[in-house]
C-alpha cells in the first residue's frame, strides 16, 4: 500500500490542504478557492475532496493527517495572552476542536499528526528546495509561542536551535503599522510594501523606536506602543502620538505622510532581516538559504537579503503563508513515518490546483449563450490569436490548466496585458482589479531573455523577489516607481502554453514580457473553475476571456441579461475575515 499522507492549515487564517503519495506532492490547494470566501479559514472539506480525487484514492487509504501547528501549545499562549479571560470560557474552550473537526467533518479515523507551526514553516521550505543542506529562516506573525526559529536543514532532518517568542515578532510590528495606514491585518501588509516605494524614510527613527535588536537571533518589541496582546486592536495611544499623526481613516485619502511611513516601515524590516539572516549564516555557514512565513512573502525584503549576505542562493516557498503549513507538515510526517525527506528536487511548479478539461469547458459554453470561438487541436492559431489581441492592447483573462497553489498567479488563473502600454496601469487597477491606483503589477518573461530586461542572475519562478528593470524597452505597465519589478520568470518544462504564448508575443512584438496578475477582483479569491473565471470576466472590463481551447470576446457578446443573473447570484464572495486586528484565535 502507498505512503499517503495528508497535510492540513486551517482555523485560523488560509485553510489549506495537500496530499503527498510515496513523497511525492501530488495536490495542493487553499479552502477559498472553493468556498468563494477569501482567507476562509474552515476545516478544508473541499480542498481534502479535491486532493483525494488528485489522488485517486478514498479517506480510508490516508495513513495520517498531519497538522501544522500544535493546539495545546496554542491555547497555552492564549490564556496566557487573556484572550482566554475566565474560569467560565475556560471550560467552554474545546480542547479537541482540532481532532474533533477532523473526525467529524472531514471523516477521518486514523492518526493525526500535530507539528509545530514553526517547524511547518521550515519543513515547507527545506523539503521542497532541492537542498541537502540549507540555513532555515521563518518568520510571521505568531504560530504557538514562536515568531522566528532559526535552524539548519541536513540530508532528511531539520533542527531549529533558536527561537523569538510571543510578543515579540517581526509580522506583528509590520501588522500593527499596517493597522495604524488604514489596511485591514492579514490581508493589508502586502499593500503597505507596494505604498513604500512611493515613500522617503523619513520615520525610520520612529519606527526603530518599536523594535530593539538584541544578541543572536533575539529582538524585542517596545510594548507600550503596542496592544494586539489583548487581541482587541495592534497598538496602544501612544503609536499615533510616537508618529505625530492620528491613524489612517480605512478607504480614505492616501497622504505622503502614509506613503513614508510605510517606506520607513520596509527600511527597518530589511535592516532587521538581513542582521538575522547575517547571524544566522556565522552560525551554520549553509550557503543556501530557505525562508517561509507570512513575511517571506514581502518579495522586496528577499531581494535585499541575497544581495546583502553571504548566502549564495535563497529558496522561498510560493505558499509561505500559512495556507504552506500543510506541505510541511505532510513532509514532517513523512521523514517520522518513513525516515527519509519526501522529495529530493526543488519544487519545479506551483501548479498543484483542479484542471478543466476541454470537453467539460465546452458542455458549460454549450449550456449558455455565449458566443466563443473554439481552437481545440489548434494551439498554434490559439497563441496568435491572443498575443495579436495583446498587442493591441486588449486585456485578457488567462484560465489554462491546474490552478497555482499559492497567494501569486504563475500564468494559469491570470490576467494578463501588454506591458509597453502606459495606461494599462491604470486601466487594470481601476477598472479590472478595482483596487488602489498605487498597486504595482508584475511582469512574467521568458526565462532566457530575463536577464536582458531585469537585473537577475537566477531564475525567479514564484515571483517572489523583486530587482529592477534594465531593460532597453518601455515598461511603464509592470515598472514599479523605483523602477523595480516582481518579476516572474517562465520555462516551457513548468508552464507549457504561458511560455509559448510569451513566445508569441515576443515574435509578434520583439518584447517576451507580459504583465501578469492574478485572475481576481478586490476582495475575492482567484478564481478556481471556468465558472468562477466567467463571473469575473463578466464583472468587469476584461477584454477577452481565454479558457483552455477556447476564446470569448467581449466585443461579440451582450452580457446584460448575464450580469443580471449573475448580481441575483446568493453565492457571492466574501471575506473570512474582516480584522484590525491579527487572527489569534
Amino acid at each position: 500500500m502507498k505512503v499517503n499522507i495528508i497535510g492540513i492549515s486551517a482555523f485560523y487564517h488560509d485553510a489549506s490542504c495537500c496530499i503527498l503519495q510515496e513523497g511525492k506532492l501530488i495536490a495542493a490547494a487553499e479552502e477559498e478557492r472553493f468556498t468563494r470566501i477569501k482567507f476562509d479559514p474552515s476545516v478544508p472539506k473541499h480542498a481534502l475532496n479535491y486532493c483525494l480525487e488528485a489522488a485517486g484514492i478514498t479517506i480510508k487509504d490516508v495513513n495520517c493527517i498531519a497538522f501544522y501547528e500544535d493546539p495545546t501549545k496554542k491555547i497555552a499562549r492564549q490564556i496566557w495572552s487573556g484572550l482566554i479571560k475566565n474560569d467560565s470560557t475556560l471550560k467552554e474552550t474545546n480542547f479537541n476542536k482540532v481532532e474533533d473537526e477532523i473526525r467529524n467533518v472531514l471523516g477521518f479515523e486514523g492518526d493525526i499528526i500535530y507539528v509545530d507551526h514553526h517547524a511547518s514553516h521550515a519543513a515547507s521550505a527545506y523539503y521542497f528546495s532541492g537542498f541537502d543542506n540549507a540555513a532555515l529562516l521563518t518568520v510571521d506573525g505568531v504560530g504557538e509561542w514562536a515568531t522566528t526559529t532559526y535552524g539548519i536543514g541536513k540530508g532528511d532532518h531539520i533542527e531549529l536551535f533558536e527561537e523569538v517568542h510571543f510578543p515579540h515578532s517581526i509580522g506583528l510590528l509590520y501588522s500593527t503599522i499596517t493597522s495604524y495606514l488604514g489596511f485591514l491585518v492579514n490581508n493589508g501588509e502586502y499593500k503597505v510594501m507596494g505604498l513604500a516605494p512611493y515613500g522617503k524614510p523619513l520615520y525610520v527613527d520612529q519606527v526603530r523606536e518599536l523594535i530593539a535588536l538584541q544578541e543572536e537571533g533575539q529582538f524585542e518589541l517596545n510594548m507600550k506602543y503596542f496592544d494586539f496582546v489583548k487581541g482587541t486592536k495592534m497598538y496602544t495611544d501612544l503609536l499615533p502620538e510616537l508618529f505625530g499623526r492620528a491613524p489612517r481613516e480605512r478607504e480614505s485619502e492616501m497622504e505622503q505622510f502614509h506613503m513614508d511611513v510605510a517606506k520607513s516601515l520596509q527600511v527597518v524590516l530589511e535592516e532587521t532581516l538581513i542582521a538575522k539572516a547575517n547571524y544566522l549564516y556565522e552560525k551554520t555557514g549553509a550557503e543556501n538559504l530557505c525562508m517561509a512565513g507570512g513575511v517571506a512573502l514581502n518579495c522586496v525584503a528577499n531581494g535585499k537579503i541575497l544581495k546583502n549576505t553571504k548566502f549564495k542562493k535563497l529558496f522561498v516557498q510560493p505558499s509561505s503563508n500559512d495556507a504552506g503549513g500543510a506541505l510541511g507538515a505532510a513532509a514532517l510526517a513523512y521523514v517520522q513515518r518513513t525516515g527519509k525527506r519526501p522529495n529530493n528536487e526543488r519544487l519545479p511548479h506551483a501548479y498543484l490546483g483542479p484542471s478543466f478539461s476541454s470537453t467539460e469547458i465546452a458542455q458549460l459554453l454549450g449550456a449558455t449563450n455565449i458566443n466563443y470561438q473554439n481552437l481545440i487541436g489548434d494551439e498554434k492559431n490559439l497563441m496568435k490569436e491572443i498575443a495579436t489581441r495583446l498587442s493591441e492592447g486588449k486585456v485578457i483573462g488567462w484560465f489554462q490548466g491546474r490552478m497555482e497553489f499559492g497567494p501569486r498567479a504563475l500564468g494559469a488563473r491570470s490576467i494578463i496585458a501588454d506591458p509597453r502600454n502606459p495606461e494599462m496601469k491604470d486601466r487594470i487597477n481601476a477598472m479590472v482589479k478595482k483596487r488602489e491606483g498605487f498597486r504595482p503589477f508584475a511582469p512574467a518573461a521568458l526565462h532566457e531573455k530575463a536577464m536582458e530586461h531585469f537585473d537577475i542572475d537566477h531564475e525567479s519562478p514564484f515571483m517572489l523577489e523583486t530587482c529592477q528593470v534594465i531593460s532597453k524597452l518601455f515598461l511603464p505597465a509592470i515598472t514599479h516607481v523605483d523602477g523595480s519589478a516582481r518579476l516572474q520568470t517562465v520555462t516551457k518544462e513548468a508552464n507549457g502554453r504561458f511560455y509559448e504564448l510569451l513566445k508569441a508575443f515576443d515574435e509578434i512584438t520583439e518584447c517576451p514580457i507580459l504583465l501578469n496578475t492574478s485572475f481576481n477582483v478586490r476582495g475575492e479569491p482567484i478564481v478556481c473553475t471556468p465558472e468562477d473565471a466567467i463571473k469575473c470576466f463578466v464583472n468587469t472590463d476584461i477584454d477577452c476571456l481565454v479558457l483552455g481551447d477556447f476564446i470569448i470576446d467581449r466585443s461579440q457578446n451582450n452580457f446584460d441579461l448575464l450580469r443580471l443573473f449573475l448580481q441575483n447570484d446568493v453565492n457571492q464572495a466574501k471575506s473570512g475575515i474582516e480584522h484590525d486586528v491579527y487572527t489569534f484565535i
